[in-house]
């Protein structure tokens, strides 16, 4: 049986990420725990932890990463603890994406995550630059603010997220804020190509579209919308930033965003991660009720697999049938982090009905 699993391993191994490769790591894994084989069952959640976190599958990423702590606790000499703390971070960048998870349970993983950096000698620069992030995740962006200051004085060391990662996310930040000149000259050095990673400038190029255009620099933004889509229009782990290029090009083109909506809608309606597919639906939404003003009937095609859009559905259909799932999800959230962050946003780029 263990020739068997390292062969799976192997055969993902040679693989891009994604379902297919996925699903071979979890049938290996489920032969591993049968087999009672706990270090290579280990090793393969290893594995789903970074194929599925990279690929749109937070939630498997989660449940995958869950076990492996609760096996390290229980035999930590037998595990590498460098590669789990890393992943952590990995996780804690997902888990607000999941309303079912509540606040008192995210704070707690954060401590848990500060207390096991402490223990092996990693300062908390990370720390603090996740309180950051997960704080932006729920809406509490004067406390994200604080959270920036603090994370900036303390001197990066090797657990922490490289220099373009953590520059990325302050653009977040200023693009959430809607202070469009503070997000424009943070993005300088992303935008010139000097800071740039796995993941940068791919999330970043989608948060200047509209501070861009809403300076007047209307051929700068459509250059950058070309450039950043491109770069992750082919990658179903960038559904919200696909969102962000959407809500571009409601103002700037929405008849081209038809076609992006057409494109990844299938990726949305399967999506593992709530906050991500209200993120897309309200987007949509709000493009379509932008196509939808001279009340003519429109359509646009969905995907084979989704039985309600077999039928010829007008715009004014789709927007009724997705906007109560955007705003119910940004309830759901708000519900959790205890603010109006989510409904505020929707209510700003989707129209009353």
């Amino acid at each position: 049986m263990e020739e068997t699993i390292y062969e799976m391993m192997e055969q993902a191994q040679d693989m891009h990420g994604g379902a297919a490769k996925l699903a071979i790591l979890e049938e290996a894994v489920r032969l591993a725990d049968t087999s009672g084989l706990k270090e290579l069952a280990y090793e393969i959640r290893g594995e789903i932890v970074d194929c599925a976190i990279f690929n749109g599958y937070p939630l498997k990423s989660l449940i995958a990463f869950s076990w492996q702590l609760g096996q390290f606790d229980q035999n930590p000499e037998e595990y590498d603890p460098v590669e789990l703390l890393w992943n952590y971070k990995w996780i804690l960048g997902k888990v607000c994406s999941f309303p079912n998870i509540s606040k008192t349970q995210i704070e707690d993983l954060v401590e848990d995550m500060r207390r096991r950096y402490a223990e092996y000698g990693y300062n908390e620069r990370p720390y603090y630059y996740y309180k950051f992030r997960i704080a932006m995740d729920m809406g509490e962006l004067d406390e994200a603010r604080r959270y920036l200051d603090m994370f900036r004085v303390i001197e990066p060391d090797s657990m922490s997220d490289c220099e373009a990662c953590e520059q990325s996310q302050m653009v977040r930040f200023y693009y959430l804020t809607g202070e469009d000149e503070q997000a424009l000259a943070v993005a300088k050095p992303i935008l010139s190509g000097r800071m740039r990673c796995a993941e940068v400038p791919h999330v970043t190029l989608s948060q200047v579209l509209l501070p861009l255009y809403r300076q007047g620099e209307v051929d700068q933004a459509k250059e950058q919308y070309r450039k950043g889509y491109r770069l992750v229009r082919d990658d179903r782990d960038f559904l919200k930033t696909i969102a962000e290029h959407i809500e571009y090009l409601t103002v700037a083109n929405p008849i081209e965003g038809i076609g992006v909506v057409e494109r990844h809608l299938h990726i949305a309606l399967d999506y593992e991660s709530g906050l991500e597919q209200m993120y897309f639906y309200a987007a949509m939404v709000g493009l379509l009720q932008k196509l939808d003003t001279s009340r003519k009937l429109r359509l646009i095609r969905m995907p084979a697999s989704f039985e309600w859009g077999k039928q010829e559905r007008t715009l004014e259909e789709i927007i009724a049938y997705f906007r109560p799932l955007a705003e119910s999800a940004a309830a759901e959230f708000d519900r959790r982090n205890g603010n109006a962050f989510y409904s505020k946003w929707i209510g700003k780029i989707v129209q009353p009905a």
